[in-house]
């Protein structure tokens, strides 16, 4: 599986060869939600809900080449309905239809921090909650950036900070930082850091 053919289209279901049919209950403007029929790997047949996502990619920002520690690293502050408050975040967004990842990160890097990026390299990717939710989040470093004007969506409420990157290592062991995307795309990039 290529990392394109990753997460959800969002609209129709995505062919998985352990589905038998699958039954729409719910659509929205950022997911869907199925009841599928599955058979699993011991041959039983059972229903599952699955949430049904585009997908998405997110972008640890650097404001700094990235060689060790003290790189400084665009922050985001974002207001979280779900969360009830505020969290810190890098810039991420769904994926649109035949939007490649790495066009996504580019978007939402310039919507959410108002940067453009002179380098983008791939970092991994993951899914987030695979027990539901069909979501895939692509990975990005963004090196080089000319900072401009963030325009981002009437929901979305943002504040930008920057810190070292040993800072942020310490914001996610004090739990200051609770966003799953964020620490694991954060702590592949200080592992590709230290691994130099």
């Amino acid at each position: 599986m290529t990392s394109n053919d990753r997460g959800g289209a969002g609209g129709a279901p995505r062919e998985r060869a352990s589905t038998v049919s699958s039954r729409r209950l719910y659509e929205g403007r950022v997911l869907n939600l199925d009841i599928d029929q599955v058979r699993f790997p011991d041959g039983t047949l059972g229903e599952l809900e699955l949430i049904r996502h585009s997908g998405a990619a997110a972008v640890v920002p650097f404001l700094d080449e990235p060689n060790d520690h003290g790189a400084r690293v665009l922050l985001l502050r974002q207001f979280r309905y779900a969360a009830d408050g505020f969290l810190y975040e890098i810039p991420a967004g769904r994926l649109n239809p035949g939007e490649a990842p790495d066009e996504c990160a580019r978007r939402e890097l310039l919507e959410e921090a108002g940067c453009t990026a002179r380098s983008l390299v791939s970092i991994g990717g993951f899914f987030t909650t695979p027990g539901f939710i069909d979501e895939y989040i692509h990975a990005f470093m963004a090196t080089g950036l000319t900072r401009g004007v963030a325009s981002p969506e009437s929901d979305e409420f943002i504040h930008h900070e920057s810190h070292t990157l040993q800072e942020i290592l310490r914001m996610i062991d004090r739990g200051q930082i609770v966003d799953a995307k964020t620490i694991i795309a954060l702590l592949m990039v200080e592992r590709l850091i230290r691994h130099r």
